[in-house]
């Protein structure tokens, strides 16, 4: 059985939800507080292992590239002004991954996004992480993803439960239970109603897949606004072939609107010894005034 040695960041999108934030910068750029998400994302790889990061990218998502490079004017100026510290975590980044960079010319849809890394991979089993969410103490739940892929050969996939009233925004799994952390896949079904839910088991955005998925993924049928489902191809695939889960006990982060971005925001500096006592002050003062304007309404 072959190892997994490399990772596919789907981050061709363009961020919506997030416009006019997005409209020069990628979404996956967006800082949690000094530090873009997507190295969050790598960084969790790196530390397992998985230096070979495929990007698929579009024209502007030039940033990211950007991001993972030397940027020796940079480097120079913090050189200069003894700024230590911040000079060996810029050169840092630059060292941390052999990139990939792959270009979708066309949103044709998250399935269309992984197919269009199919010559980076080739033949070799695969993770596909999305961009936009980040889990805590992540390499634990790799390092358990990838034992599953050893155990069984197939692909994986993550879940996590998410409260019934909510399943309608993620891709949702019929599953039969092998243990209480382990499953097999039945059924996908992608943003079902609460009525029509098989389980409160989501996707989170963590896959292992076998090379079997490019050829799935090649006869895809498009779906709604012409783009190419990965849900609609791992249900081929599962009429070839078992695909397994596991259950995420860590927390999982989503970034991809502003809501929740917001929210992972300030979980992380809560947790920043540097800033969380005067955070907390500030929030505690915001309470305290609210009370008054509703009053004074």
């Amino acid at each position: 059985m072959r190892e997994i040695r490399k990772v596919v960041l789907p981050v061709a999108g363009w961020g919506t939800r997030f416009l006019p934030a997005t409209k020069a910068m990628p979404k996956e750029m967006l800082p949690i507080i000094d530090k873009p998400i997507i190295q969050f994302i790598v960084e969790s790889f790196i530390n397992i292992g998985i230096e070979n990061i495929i990007f698929v990218t579009g024209r502007h998502k030039k940033a990211i590239e950007d991001h993972f490079d030397h940027n020796h004017e940079l480097e120079e100026h913090l050189k200069k002004a003894g700024k230590e510290k911040l000079l060996r975590e810029v050169v840092k980044i630059s060292s941390l991954i052999n990139p990939i960079y792959v270009r979708q010319k066309e949103q044709l849809g998250l399935g269309h996004a992984v197919l269009m890394a199919e010559p980076a991979v080739s033949q070799e089993p695969f993770f596909v992480a999305l961009g936009d969410i980040i889990v805590e103490n992540e390499e634990e739940e790799l390092k358990k993803m990838i034992h599953l892929f050893r155990k069984f050969g197939n692909s994986i996939v993550a879940l996590m439960e998410v409260p019934k009233e909510e399943v309608s925004k993620y891709g949702i799994a019929k599953v039969k239970k092998l243990d209480e952390e382990t499953y097999i896949i039945v059924d996908l079904v992608e943003k079902p109603s609460p009525e029509e839910a098989p389980s409160n088991l989501a996707i989170v955005g963590r896959y292992i897949f076998t090379p079997t998925i490019f050829e799935k993924l090649k006869v895809t049928k498009p779906g709604k606004g012409g783009e190419i489902q990965l849900t609609d191809a791992m249900r081929l695939l599962l009429e070839e072939e078992a695909i397994y889960a596991c259950k995420v006990n860590n927390t999982v982060y989503d970034t991809g609107n502003p809501k929740d971005y917001l929210k992972t925001v300030i979980s992380f500096a809560l947790r920043r010894e540097d800033i969380n006592g005067e955070l907390i002050e500030f929030i505690r003062g915001l309470i305290k005034e609210e009370p008054k304007k509703e009053k004074a309404k």
